[in-house]
């Protein structure tokens, strides 16, 4: 069974700054792909940047050049440094990771709770 677990969202007027983290955590053997989603209201739920597990990453056009999506492979842990946040960046975030628990099984795909952020003056 594998939990991820986001914290560090909340209340930032226009133009702050906030720090996602995501932690993985139980029988894990490798993680591959992690990602951040989010999902405003009446919308559905974007990709907003990924990382593999060479440090190659993607943004959505909407936040490149503002946010920063990066990993800790020893902690099993996922970032995304959001800066010059706006109100349309109010959604929730969900960290996304394809996860190998054992060898011999395919990976797949986990999400994690989400984390309200919130952009408003």
């Amino acid at each position: 069974q594998v939990q991820l677990v986001e914290s560090g969202g909340g209340l930032v007027q226009p133009g702050g700054s906030l720090r996602l983290s995501c932690v993985a955590s139980g029988i894990i053997f490798s993680i591959k792909t992690m990602a951040w989603y989010r999902q405003a209201p009446g919308k559905q739920r974007e990709l907003v940047a990924n990382i593999t597990s060479g440090a190659s990453t993607n943004y959505v056009d909407s936040v490149k050049g503002r946010f920063t999506i990066s990993r800790d492979n020893a902690k099993n842990t996922l970032y995304l440094q959001m800066n010059s946040l706006q109100p349309e960046d109010t959604a929730v975030y969900y960290c996304h990771a394809i996860i190998r628990t054992i060898p011999t099984i395919a990976p797949t795909a986990s999400w994690g709770q989400g984390t309200q952020v919130t952009v408003s003056s």
